[in-house]
C-alpha cells in the first residue's frame, strides 16, 4: 500500500515548490517513469529478446545463401538482404501481404509446423523473363501465375528451400521441404489470427528493381528448439563444432607439412693435421660395425633406426625399429 503523508510532510512540499527547491517538472518526469505500460493480452510476446536475435542472425544468413543460390541459378546478379524482423500476429503477417502472390508452405523438421515464405509477384516475373532468355525489366501484371509459369519457377521456389536448411545447420540439423505453394493468401488458415509470428522481411533486388519477401515463423515452429535459439546455447554450439573444425583443419595442415630426415651414418675422432691432409680418395673408418642400423632423424630429434640399401637404382633406408614409440600416428 502507498505511503500517505501527514499535513506537515505535505506542507513542506508545498513550500519546498513555491520557493524553487523542486522543480514540479522534474517530479513529473520522475513520476511518468513508474507508470504502468499497457499490455495487450491479444497480442502476448511469446518471442524473448534472445530468440529473435538468435534468428535475426539466422536469416541474416539465410538472405546471404540465398542470394548466391538465386543468382547461380539465373546467371544474373540477385541481391537478397534481410531489413527486419518483428513480432505480429499471423492476422497481421496475413493482412499485410498482396493478392495474388507467391505463398510457400514450407515444412521444416524438427521445426514443427509449417513455415510461410511469401514472394512477390514482380520478382518471380522477373525470374521468368530471365529463365526465358529476357531482360530483367520484364511487364509486371496483377495477375496469377499460370500453371507453365509455375513450373518455370518451382526451381528458383526450390531454391529459397535448400539455402534454410544451411542457414540452420549451426543451430539444428533442419529439413526443410516445399509443400505447397498458394497464391491467395486469405485462403491460408494454418493457425489461430492470433497466433504470434516472427515476420521476418527481406528486400530482393534485380537490376535495380526491388521487390519484396516475408517470412512467417509461428512461436509453435520453434517452440521444441527454443533452449538452442539463446545466447549461451548459440556460443557453446558454435565453440564445440569451431573446436572440432579447427582440430581438423590443423591436422590436415600438420600431415601435409614436409619434414627434413636424415640418416646419421656414424662418427670419428682424427687428429687437425690428418683433417688438414684429407685428399679425395682417403678413407675414414667410423665407429658403427656394417651390420649395425643407422640412425634416421626427422629434424633434430631420432625417431627410427634403418638399414642402408638400393631401392629403384638409388640408395634408400628401410625402416627397422621406432624410437620414439609415443608418437601420435594415425593408422
Amino acid at each position: 500500500m502507498a505511503k500517505v503523508l501527514s499535513q506537515q510532510e505535505i506542507d513542506s512540499l508545498l513550500t519546498a515548490l513555491s520557493s524553487g527547491e523542486i522543480d514540479a517538472e522534474e517530479v513529473q518526469k520522475e513520476g511518468e517513469k513508474h507508470k504502468v505500460r499497457p499490455y495487450d493480452f491479444r497480442r502476448p510476446n511469446k518471442f524473448s529478446k534472445e530468440q529473435i536475435h538468435s534468428l535475426e542472425i539466422i536469416y541474416e544468413n539465410y538472405a546471404r545463401i540465398a542470394s548466391n543460390s538465386l543468382s547461380s541459378q539465373v546467371r544474373s546478379n540477385i541481391k537478397m538482404k534481410k531489413v527486419s524482423i518483428e513480432q505480429v500476429t499471423y492476422e497481421e503477417f496475413i493482412r499485410s501481404i498482396p493478392n495474388p502472390t507467391l505463398l510457400l508452405n514450407i515444412k521444416a523438421p524438427p521445426l514443427s509446423g509449417a513455415l510461410l515464405l511469401e514472394v512477390n509477384l514482380q520478382f518471380a516475373f522477373q525470374i521468368i523473363e530471365l529463365l526465358c532468355g529476357g531482360g530483367s525489366g520484364a511487364p509486371i501484371g496483377d495477375r496469377e501465375l499460370t500453371d507453365i509459369e509455375k513450373g518455370i519457377v518451382r526451381g528458383m521456389l526450390d531454391g529459397f528451400v535448400r539455402s534454410m536448411k544451411e542457414a540452420w545447420q549451426d543451430v539444428v540439423a533442419a529439413e526443410p521441404s516445399l509443400e505447397s505453394v498458394e497464391s491467395n493468401p486469405q485462403l491460408n488458415q494454418m493457425m489461430s489470427p492470433t497466433e504470434s509470428v516472427a515476420l521476418v522481411t527481406f528486400v530482393l533486388e534485380v537490376a535495380d528493381v526491388q521487390s519484396f519477401a516475408n517470412l512467417c515463423i509461428p512461436y509453435l515452429s520453434i517452440e521444441k528448439v527454443s533452449d538452442k535459439l539463446t545466447g549461451q546455447s548459440w556460443f557453446q554450439g558454435n565453440d564445440s563444432e569451431g573446436n572440432t573444425e579447427y582440430a581438423a583443419a590443423l591436422r590436415d595442415r600438420i600431415q601435409s607439412s614436409k619434414v627434413n630426415l636424415s640418416i646419421f651414418l656414424g662418427s670419428t675422432d682424427i687428429m687437425v693435421g690428418d683433417f688438414l691432409n684429407l685428399s679425395e680418395g682417403d678413407v675414414l673408418p667410423l665407429d658403427k660395425p656394417t651390420d649395425a642400423p643407422l640412425s634416421m632423424y626427422v629434424e633434430d630429434r631420432m625417431h627410427f633406426h634403418v638399414q642402408p640399401g638400393i631401392y629403384d637404382g638409388k640408395l634408400a633406408v628401410q625402416v627397422t625399429d621406432i624410437v620414439e614409440k609415443d608418437v601420435d600416428r594415425d593408422e
